[in-house]
């Protein structure tokens, strides 16, 4: 019970202090924002249109937003060594790290509706299919995408550098996920960078539940993002053993 009440604890702090810190605020809420209302303004409204390009929007608002948010998070709190600290507590460490990413993916998630309200505001009557399938795919994609952005956190020292790592990762991904054209166009020597990717699974995905038009089984999709969740965790809470408690 007790590891539980500093599960919450240590979430909601995080969402308290630094959610709105200038990092989050620019490449969080507003980069995701300001990419949603581009197209959607140059999609000209059309139906088809506006949901040939939700998949891509919903992808990159949630890649964005998680990652925004560990690297303010953990940065901050290892420069004033508060989080030195908190590895102190007496918590396990894989419960710890759990707090300190599930306020990222809670956003994450959240960001993940923004281009769905946008464009609904385009398109009065915009399909959606299978909600379950949807919510399910996003959360996978916040989770991927917050232990990514674990993963980088816990190997640098200053926010900015955490967010230098992440856009040399978050950019190539954009153009190697299937996001804007067919990963089948990219030259032959990439495409199977492509399919080390998580996005690449969680594009395809939102692709089959908004469009109806995955080009892999959904089960292969999720199953994929969850081996991605637990190799980026495991590949974390390692880092972090070897850096800060061995």
């Amino acid at each position: 019970m007790k590891t539980w009440i500093a599960f919450w604890n240590i979430l909601l702090k995080d969402m308290r202090t630094y959610y709105l810190k200038p990092p989050n605020v620019s490449w969080g809420l507003l980069f995701p924002l300001v990419w949603t209302g581009m197209f959607l303004v140059r999609s000209g409204g059309g139906l088809d249109d506006v949901a040939a390009l939700l998949p891509g929007l919903v992808a990159v608002s949630v890649l964005f937003g998680t990652t925004s948010m560990l690297a303010v998070t953990v940065t901050f709190e290892k420069k004033h060594r508060s989080f030195e600290r908190l590895l102190l507590a007496p918590i396990p460490l894989e419960v710890l790290m759990l707090a300190k990413t599930g306020g990222a993916i809670f956003f994450g998630m959240v960001n993940a509706f923004v281009p769905l309200g946008l464009a609904a505001l385009f398109v009065a009557d915009l399909p959606l299919v299978a909600w379950g399938a949807f919510t399910a795919t996003v959360l996978l994609v916040a989770v991927s995408s917050a232990f990514l952005g674990l993963f980088i956190a816990v190997a640098v020292s200053e926010v900015f550098e955490a967010q230098t790592f992440s856009n040399f990762l978050r950019f190539p991904m954009l153009f190697l996920c299937g996001l804007f054209f067919p990963i089948e166009r990219l030259p032959a020597l990439l495409q199977p960078l492509s399919y080390a990717l998580p996005l690449t699974y969680g594009a395809d995905a939102i692709r089959g539940t908004v469009l109806g038009a995955a080009t892999m089984p959904l089960a292969l999709d999720l199953g994929a993002l969850a081996a991605f969740c637990a190799l980026l965790f495991g590949l974390s809470l390692r880092n972090i053993r070897r850096r800060w408690i061995a």
